[in-house]
């Protein structure tokens, strides 16, 4: 499992996202350094795997998973709004 993030560092993650999108050359490495906290490439790609599986897994059921807001301390604000 991916270690704990912050609800800041899930923050700058999201922006991070829109940021580097997948055809961005060392997209990971980008993400990581953005979110900080030294966080790593391998880190920042489980991170959003496990956002997929959450996305996923609301469209096909309409409810919430715990995937990424438990490796995310919680998710950030925005995200609880929209789920």
């Amino acid at each position: 499992m991916s270690s704990s993030w912050t609800k800041q560092q899930n923050k700058l993650f999201e922006r991070a996202l829109a940021t580097y999108d997948k055809d961005t050359p060392d997209r990971w490495q980008n993400v990581a350094r953005a979110v900080g906290g030294g966080k790593s490439a391998d880190e920042a790609k489980r991170h959003y795997d496990l956002l997929i599986e959450d996305v996923d897994h609301i469209e096909s059921t309409g409810r919430q998973a715990s995937n990424y807001s438990s490796a995310s301390g919680g998710g950030s604000s925005s995200q609880q709004e929209q789920r």
